[in-house]
C-alpha cells in the first residue's frame, strides 16, 4: 500500500478553510431562510427546482436525483410539504409505480416570496465578498469538482500549474 500523500501547509489551510466556510455559510443561509421565509433549505430546494420547470412538475425520482436524496427520504419530506399545501403528488401517467411532484399556487408564492431574501443573503455572505476574478475562479473550480464527482470513471483534469482556473 502506498504511503498517504498528506496535505502540505498550503493545501491543509485551503481544505480546512473551505470546510469551515461551507459549514458557516450553510448554517447562516439556512437560518436566514427559516427566519425570513419560514422555509427549510430542503423546502426551498424542492420549490425552486419545481418552479424552474415549465409546468412546475417533476417526477419524484428526478427530483430526488437533483437533490442527491433517496426517494424514501424525499417522499417523507414531501409528505410534510403537502400537509403545508406547498406541493401535491400525482400518479405518473407513463409509470403506475412512479409519482409526479407538482408545485401548488401556495408553493409558487412561497418560493417567489423567499427568493429575493435568499439571493440577497447569498450575495451578502459570499458573492459580494469576492472580486469578479474570484467569482470566475469559484465557478471554474466548483464545476470541475462537480464534473469529477458526477463522472467518476472519467479521468480528472486540471489546468497546468500556474494557469488561471
Amino acid at each position: 500500500m502506498d504511503a498517504p500523500r498528506w496535505l502540505d501547509e498550503r493545501e491543509d489551510r485551503a481544505w480546512r478553510g473551505y470546510r469551515r466556510m461551507r459549514r458557516l455559510l450553510d448554517l447562516e443561509l439556512a437560518r436566514e431562510l427559516t427566519q425570513d421565509a419560514g422555509l427549510s433549505e430542503p423546502d426551498y430546494d424542492v420549490l425552486s427546482d419545481l418552479s424552474e420547470t415549465p409546468r412546475g412538475r417533476l417526477r419524484l425520482s428526478e427530483l430526488a436525483d437533483r437533490m442527491l436524496w433517496s426517494r424514501s427520504r424525499l417522499s417523507h419530506h414531501l409528505t410534510r410539504m403537502q400537509q403545508r399545501g406547498l406541493v401535491t403528488r400525482e400518479e405518473c401517467a407513463d409509470d403506475a409505480r412512479g409519482s409526479v411532484v407538482v408545485l401548488t399556487t401556495a408553493g409558487r408564492h412561497a418560493v417567489a416570496s423567499a427568493a429575493p431574501g435568499h439571493v440577497a443573503a447569498v450575495r451578502r455572505h459570499l458573492i459580494d465578498l469576492l472580486t469578479p476574478a474570484e467569482v470566475d475562479a469559484l465557478g471554474a473550480l466548483t464545476h470541475r469538482v462537480v464534473d469529477h464527482l458526477a463522472n467518476p470513471d472519467r479521468p480528472a483534469t486540471r489546468p497546468p500549474h500556474g494557469a488561471a482556473a
